[in-house]
């Protein structure tokens, strides 16, 4: 027993009082197992997280609960890749201490994001949800193209007045689901501007459903929605929940009110449940993510459930969390953290005052230049912002000084045109009946429009959606010469011969076939055929197909060509990143642009208070991004082109609500003016003096 002890204490040495409580939180109960109750752990930034969550799952195995019987659920499969790795090691490490332990531990087999293990489920139970196991999985783009092709088809596009557009009929489609809210509250609370639509929009999602199933195929809100119809069902939510003695969560605070429900489903007592997460980083409302889950879980689950606060952070300095600390203190709904860090040394935060944008942009670029010289790399600073646009004028000047950098919060790596069409290719042999793919890869031969993609669907369907029946179908003339190799593809790819087993080469064929009409349709060549070298090299890590595009759909990873410029060809090169963008990252500089009221918050969140909270929220997530130095920069007036106004075109910038004077106290004020280069030249005077300041007393 001293000797398990001692192998205990030797892998959570590493870990702070808080950090080694709650990974080793729990007990062995009446029957030799280790269990334990609810637990929640409110990790503040850069407090060591994931670490405590995997030094928490590696306790749960080396304590004998089987890695089988752990469900872990995480936000992106980057962020379960990592987790499982690091339990790994951990175990290892144990292993090679314990001479009585030579097993090799087995991976967890139940890790990934909610969506991904959604997908697993629903295939294991799809007879009892009467879904053919085979089902596609609709990306967001698909899922627009398909409400797209609806709204056309009802006439939704013809009105005199103007009818929402695809993605904003999805977004309130994926709202009600997600918010488990009806048509009209979501209509009423965050698209007021489309009230007027709304018998209209609820024939559109009923004919959206209704498509969707015809074409066996899901979206991502549908993974959830059958999911938690699937544990409506108090037996089988009770199965699914026996499969699991610990169910833990990463991000809690990020989850939406269905993710909850199906949590309290599987583990309605809270029993072998761990959620880790922090209340101050709830940022993502727009995505029907709610606090209140993370606000009210202690009270859910009382008077059994535990609340551990992890405080000492490993990030920033202390003047950088004096900032933050007094920044989010002033939310009324929280649970109460004060973040401390052993760097006790270091610069105050700046609030930096500039006269424009121009001005803004010359100090940041100044200050980036001067951390260069200081030996700081440009990738180890950051530059974040409110919103995408708010950026343009900066991304001139560093264009103008020869400055590479990269910026995030655009296009991800399925978005980009040339992989979506190999995708759908695979999509399309997968699933027969996927409209959305079928139409995507018809249409990359030349002369196939809609019209003729239409035929050829119909011809498809009408031969029971055999790939054979292609070949006799008559193509448009300038599709005839390319027509015989497509048939052949498709034959290949969906030919009930081939196995899982070496199914990658199948990506060497469509690439073969894909490469005349790569090099017609797109420019860049190069970096569209690294790009799909790319996805040929992740296929790679798929057993089956199936594997492969499910979940390269649910979690895709970025790409190099996605980025803004060509930072690649540099060694180093900035960060620009949307505050949201940037949640989960550091760097040792931070500046974030345009700090005044309408920008942070929003102008688009005054309106109500649970949106202002989110909004510095907002912030509190920029400010503890900085390790080193953080700058607030708030210009006094902004160019405005889009009205028409004689003289100088301009707005006046108003001191944000959340730089109370308490808060200013922390940072150290500044201003900085434009230099002489940018700035008005003043002709000297004839240096006559006025008493101007007598006169006015004159005149009363």
């Amino acid at each position: 027993m001293g000797a398990v002890a001692e192998t205990e204490a030797d892998y959570l040495a590493g870990l702070n009082p808080a950090q080694r409580q709650a990974a080793a939180f729990g007990a062995r109960n009446s029957d030799g197992r280790f269990d334990s109750g609810p637990l929640l752990v409110i990790a503040g930034a850069g407090t060591g997280k994931t670490m405590t969550l995997a030094h928490r799952v590696a306790h749960l195995v080396i304590q004998g609960v089987s890695p089988e019987r752990i469900l872990l659920l995480t936000f992106t499969r980057r962020a379960a890749q990592t987790m499982t790795r690091r339990v790994e090691s951990i175990i290892r490490q144990i292993q090679k201490t314990n001479a009585n332990d030579g097993n090799t531990r087995p991976m967890l087999t139940w890790s990934g994001t909610f969506h991904s293990v959604a997908n697993r489920l629903l295939r294991h139970y799809a007879h009892n949800l009467c879904l053919d196991p085979g089902f596609s999985v609709l990306d967001r783009g698909d899922s627009a193209d398909v409400m797209d092709v609806v709204r056309h088809e009802l006439n939704l596009s013809k009105k005199a007045r103007r009818f929402p557009k695809k993605d904003t009929c999805l977004a309130i489609y994926s709202r009600c689901v997600n918010a488990r809210q009806p048509l009209t509250d979501v209509l009423n609370g965050t698209f007021p501007w489309c009230q007027d639509w709304e018998q209209e929009l609820r024939e559109l999602f009923r004919a959206y459903v209704e498509r969707k199933q015809q074409s066996n195929a899901l979206d991502y809100d549908d993974l959830l929605l059958y999911w938690s119809h699937l544990v409506a069902e108090p037996d089988i939510a009770t199965e699914i929940g026996s499969w699991f003695d610990h169910v833990l969560v990463d991000e809690y605070q990020d989850t939406n009110l269905l993710q909850a429900d199906i949590l309290n489903a599987i583990k309605p007592e809270g029993r072998g449940l761990t959620v880790v997460g922090d209340d101050a980083q709830s940022i993502y409302s727009f995505r029907a993510a709610e606090v209140e889950n993370i606000l009210g879980f202690a009270d859910q689950y009382m008077p059994s459930a535990t609340v551990i606060s992890l405080e000492e952070n490993y990030r920033s300095t202390q003047p950088i969390l004096d900032s933050a600390n007094c920044l989010i203190s002033e939310s009324e709904r929280q649970y109460r953290k004060n973040l401390f860090s052993a760097k006790k040394n270091g610069a105050r935060p700046q609030y930096v005052t500039v006269e424009d944008g121009e001005a803004e942009a010359e100090f940041v670029v100044h200050g980036i230049l001067a951390n260069r010289e200081q030996d700081m790399l440009l990738k180890n600073q950051a530059v974040l912002f409110r919103g995408a646009h708010h950026s343009d004028r900066l991304e001139l000047e560093l264009v103008r000084r020869n400055i590479p950098y990269v910026k995030y919060g655009g296009l991800k790596f399925l978005e980009a045109g040339h992989v979506k069409d190999m995708l759908s290719i695979l999509k399309w042999a997968e699933n027969p009946r996927n409209q959305v793919a079928a139409f995507r890869v018809l249409k990359l031969l030349p002369g196939m429009g809609p019209v003729n993609a239409s035929r050829c669907f119909d011809h498809h369907a009408m031969a029971d959606f055999r790939f054979t029946s292609l070949q006799y179908f008559a193509p448009p003339a300038g599709a005839r010469e390319d027509w015989p190799g497509f048939c052949e593809l498709m034959q290949q790819l969906s030919s009930a011969a081939l196995d899982d087993s070496g199914w990658q080469v199948q990506i060497g064929a469509a690439r073969k076939w894909y490469q005349p009409q790569l090099e017609r349709l797109y420019d860049g060549l190069e970096t569209r055929e690294a790009d799909l070298e790319q996805l040929e090299q992740i296929s790679g890590r798929y057993a089956t197909r199936e594997r492969f595009l499910t979940e390269l759909t649910l979690d895709p990873p970025a790409a190099g060509g996605d980025l803004a410029g060509d930072p690649l060809l540099d060694e180093d090169y900035l960060i620009l990143s949307t505050v949201h963008s940037a949640k989960g990252q550091e760097w040792d500089a931070v500046y974030l642009l345009n700090f005044s009221d309408g920008n942070f918050p929003s102008e688009f969140a005054t309106g109500k208070a649970e949106l202002i909270e989110e909004e510095r929220r907002l912030l509190y997530v920029a400010m503890t991004r900085a390790k080193q130095s953080l700058h607030l920069i708030a210009p006094l007036k902004y160019h405005v082109t889009q009205q028409r106004r004689d003289g100088d075109k301009h707005v006046y910038g108003a001191r944000s609500r959340f730089m109370t004077d308490r808060l200013m106290r922390t940072m150290q004020a500044s201003f900085h003016g434009r230099s002489e280069a940018t700035s008005v030249r003043l002709v000297p005077g004839s240096g006559k003096q006025l008493d101007v300041a007598g006169r006015l007393r004159e005149m009363w």
